[in-house]
């Protein structure tokens, strides 16, 4: 880490020389070029699909406003053919997945959301041989088609029932019937699940597609949750199920359907039904269905084995903790052949690190050891005996991409190029796709063979690199710090152009702050990283700061049974030692943050009201006691079970505090995070009789965009900044 900060520290030092000589002939990044031309957004390689035989993979581009799929040769970089085109079938798709055997296409399009990860939308089958293109369920709007190892079938969800498609005989095969709204969903994830477990799409094809497995939601006991859509005479009423904090799940089961005999076996997951059932996997065997189980309080996660002949299961290992089992960081498991086990992860020792077991769950070894994370285990190689992830072992603030062979032996980095890199490995270990990025580069995408060699750059975005040089600013700087107790913490810092040591500048802080979070990464940013930097233009200093809870095990879960008070804790720490900079305007130092930054900008003005003058909150919680189950429990148990935890750090309790400028700002359609939040949070601020301001957006959702929105919402709180900080 120190290494990577004396890198960073002359790296900044030349560019806030050279860029401030030249401030004045650069143009200064306007609120316009930031969000509204979205000048600073880098350009991508879109919709890459590895193809069967190792030497090609596809992508999906625009040409003259329609669709192409084009298959590139690996060994070139160069395109070699249009496979599927748009304009000749007449149809914009926007995206597209092939069969094993790559003679026929998926294709979506008019692709709705449904809410963040689900979607419905039409879907036409092509066949790439004969040309021939077949329009699914004529025309209706479906979900998560899925065609068959076995290239015989399409698998697809349609008012919360799961059917197939025979494509041989063209007849239609209704798997479940029991589908309905708000009552029972099969085949597709509930909202919670979706949010909080990362998934939609609820069925899985066996390896031989003779059978289906898939998630039956039974959520008639779980509350219904009501917003209203404005808009009409009369405002509709939006119902769907949302269970709050110790409230009723829904009731969730697996089912293998056997499409021989057209039977369907229940899996035995235990008699407790309060539980969670959010991953299965197909082992290397036809027979075995893999499936992740937690229980409500998540602090012990099992791996069963399912037999999918009588739905008999086995536990073959088991994890538990004081505090949590983190499913996010240890839900990936990798079967290796001919019953050889499977490769997994765990923070059993403290860190996420890739473990080898046979497949009665015996451990054989740890594969990767050291303080430092593996987020992601990518593939393992099983003829060559290698498994390839990426870690944070370079430093926190990047990933960086390794292989290691199973006896934990022979590492090798892959990605020695300085920033964050994300990675999509073809199916063969024989090739990857490293998009990666620094605060000073934006998104380069680079085809490497396995042992790192570079064979072509995809996308150098140098268009992009040539119209930043037309600007001025300065790129986010590093820095660590100890509060009071001695915790290390992170941040980074972004200076005005013009910046003059010898003068005071206000300073806003950006917090998100929530477990397992992290802002401050060696990364290009998104368009809220520009609106900073656009801040920065008009004299302000913007700095973040990972605070405890969001990231290595210890760190993270040091925040469990009691959110807000160590976080709230660690930004007014980074306020004071701010404040003591002697560029620092210690009278001016204001907070925003959104979700649960909001949260936490909330808390920091209430309890930190002797340092930040300022806080911006965009949809935030504002009680625990309000957001879904599994989030929240994970963190702070039930309401019933930790009262304190979730009363103690709730705004709503701490209003009488407010001594400064606060804007609450909120979305009336967000699902997520809902608008009662906010709702809760100004009717306490009324009775405690303080003054604030507040804005809300009609029907829009926890992002808070479309049409005008988004460029609304930002000059809105460009304004408060430059009148209230």
């Amino acid at each position: 880490m120190k290494r990577y900060y004396k890198i960073q520290a002359v790296l900044v030092f030349v560019l806030l020389f050279t860029i401030s000589g030249l401030a004045q002939d650069n143009k200064k990044l306007t609120l316009e070029a930031v969000i509204k031309d979205q000048v600073f957004t880098p350009k991508t390689v879109q919709g890459i699909n590895w193809m069967k035989d190792g030497k090609f993979y596809s992508s999906l581009k625009t040409v003259a406003g329609f669709p192409q799929v084009v298959r590139i040769n690996v060994a070139t970089g160069e395109e070699s053919e249009v496979l599927i085109d748009g304009r000749e079938l007449g149809l914009n798709f926007s995206n597209y997945a092939f069969n094993p055997e790559e003679s026929m296409a998926l294709l979506g399009s008019e692709i709705e959301p449904i809410y963040r990860r689900s979607t419905k939308a039409i879907y036409h089958l092509l066949d790439l041989e004969t040309g021939n293109l077949k329009e699914l369920e004529e025309g209706e709007k479906i979900s998560y088609a899925s065609l068959s190892p076995d290239n015989q079938k399409v698998a697809y969800v349609k008012e919360n029932n799961l059917y197939y498609l025979d494509l041989q005989t063209d007849k239609k095969v209704q798997v479940t019937s029991d589908g309905e709204k708000n009552a029972i969903i099969n085949g597709a994830a509930d909202w919670v699940y979706e949010e909080e477990f990362s998934m939609s799409k609820a069925f899985s094809w066996s390896n031989d597609g003779s059978k289906l497995a898939y998630i039956r939601f039974d959520e008639s006991e779980v509350p219904l949750f009501n917003m209203q859509k404005w808009g009409a005479l009369y405002p509709e009423d939006e119902h769907f199920k949302y269970p709050k904090a110790g409230e009723k799940n829904a009731v969730v089961s697996i089912q293998i359907y056997h499409l021989e005999n057209a039977q369907t076996q229940t899996v035995d997951t235990g008699a407790d039904t309060d539980i969670y059932l959010p991953r299965m996997y197909w082992a290397a065997d036809n027979n075995t269905l893999a499936i992740i189980r937690l229980n409500r309080l998540q602090n012990q996660m099992d791996i069963l084995f399912a037999d999918s002949q009588t739905g008999k299961t086995k536990t073959i290992l088991s994890e538990t903790a004081e505090t949590y089992v983190d499913m996010d960081y240890n839900d990936n498991f990798l079967f290796l052949p001919e019953g050889k086990g499977f490769i997994g992860t765990s923070e059993k020792d403290g860190f996420k690190h890739v473990y080898q077991y046979d497949m009665e769950g015996n451990k054989i070894r740890q594969i990767t050891k050291g303080e430092w994370e593996v987020t992601e285990l990518v593939a393992v190689d099983s003829k060559e005996g290698k498994v390839y992830y990426v870690s944070t072992e370079q430093s926190p603030l990047e990933r960086h991409f390794y292989s290691i062979n199973l006896k934990g032996k022979k590492k090798k980095l892959l990605t020695p190029e300085e920033g964050t890199h994300s990675i999509n490995m073809s199916p063969d270990q024989q090739y990857y796709i490293d998009a990666y990025s620094t605060v000073t580069q934006p998104l380069q995408v680079v085809l490497s063979d396995n042992e790192g060699k570079e064979i072509k750059v995809l996308e150098d975005n140098q268009a992009l690199q040539e119209k930043m040089k037309e600007y001025a600013y300065l790129p986010k700087e590093f820095f660590d710090f100890k509060t009071i107790d001695g915790t290390s913490l992170n941040g980074y810092m972004i200076k005005p152009v013009t910046f003059d040591p010898s003068k005071t500048y206000p300073v806003l802080m950006y917090v998100y702050g929530g477990p397992g979070s992290q802002n401050v990464m060696n990364n290009w940013g998104s368009t809220r990283d520009w609106w900073h930097q656009h801040l920065a233009a008009e004299g302000y200093i913007v700095v973040g700061i990972d605070n405890r809870g969001t990231g290595g095990r210890d760190f993270k879960h040091s925040t469990y049974n009691q959110l807000g008070k160590l976080e709230t804790e660690d930004q007014i720490a980074g306020a004071k030692y701010l404040a003591e900079l002697p560029y620092v305007d210690a009278s001016r130092i204001g907070i925003w943050g959104w979700s649960y930054g909001g949260y936490m900008s909330s808390l920091a003005l209430m309890i930190g009201n002797e340092t930040f003058k300022t806080a911006m909150a965009v949809a935030p919680v504002t009680t625990w006691r309000y957001y879904d189950t599994i989030y929240t429990e994970r963190f702070l148990q039930t309401p019933q079970l930790n009262p304190a935890g979730y009363d103690d750090f709730s705004p709503i309790n701490h209003v009488n505090k407010l001594n400064g400028n606060f804007l609450l700002v909120h979305g009336t359609g967000d699902d997520n995070v809902h608008f009662q939040n906010s709702v809760a949070l100004v009717d306490a601020l009324i009775t405690s009789d303080k003054q604030f301001d507040s804005f809300y957006y009609p029907n829009r959702n926890h992002g808070i965009h479309g049409g005008n929105t988004t460029w609304h919402l930002y000059k809105m709180l460009t304004n408060y900044v430059k009148e209230k900080l």
